[in-house]
């Protein structure tokens, strides 16, 4: 499988996270130069729409501006979780095909045992279609407009 992966800074959760996906024989696409994290969940982003990447992991600080940034390309369903079952079910209930983890506050083998819920949760269930299908944006249907419904 490919997996997209970036994250803004680097420590030993990175690098843990890093080593489980090459060592569980997953291919990993990494941009080509450091960037901040707007790019960065962006890049991620893009890698799984345009065919590049199955699956795409952000890491920053906290993981929420990486998942917000990568949320913002269409067709990404970044998730944030913090443990495995949130993970898995991120898969399993909304089709999340980016995971977003914080650098800071998982301790390494937290984050892997997290990526591994994630990537080896296959499908999403069958009986959350409907829901995971309202979640696309309709034709013509941007934040403005969907702001304005709430």
């Amino acid at each position: 499988m490919r997996v997209a992966f970036a994250s803004d800074d680097e420590n030993e959760t990175t690098r843990a996270v890093v080593e489980a996906l090459a060592g569980d024989g997953h291919e990993v696409v990494r941009p080509e130069s450091a960037q901040g994290w707007p790019d960065l969940g962006r890049f991620v982003g893009r890698a799984v729409v345009d065919g590049r990447a199955d699956f795409g992991v952000v890491m920053c600080w906290t993981g929420t501006g990486t998942a917000i940034a990568a949320n913002k390309v269409p067709g990404v369903r970044a998730a944030l979780a913090w443990d495995p079952w949130i993970a898995r079910g991120a898969r399993l209930w909304n089709d999340a095909n980016v995971l977003a983890m914080s650098l800071k506050r998982l301790a390494p083998d937290v984050a892997v045992e997290v990526l591994r819920a994630f990537l080896d949760t296959p499908e999403p269930d069958p009986d959350e279609a409907e829901n995971i299908a309202a979640i696309e944006p309709q034709a013509g249907e941007t934040a403005a407009t969907t702001a304005g419904e709430r």
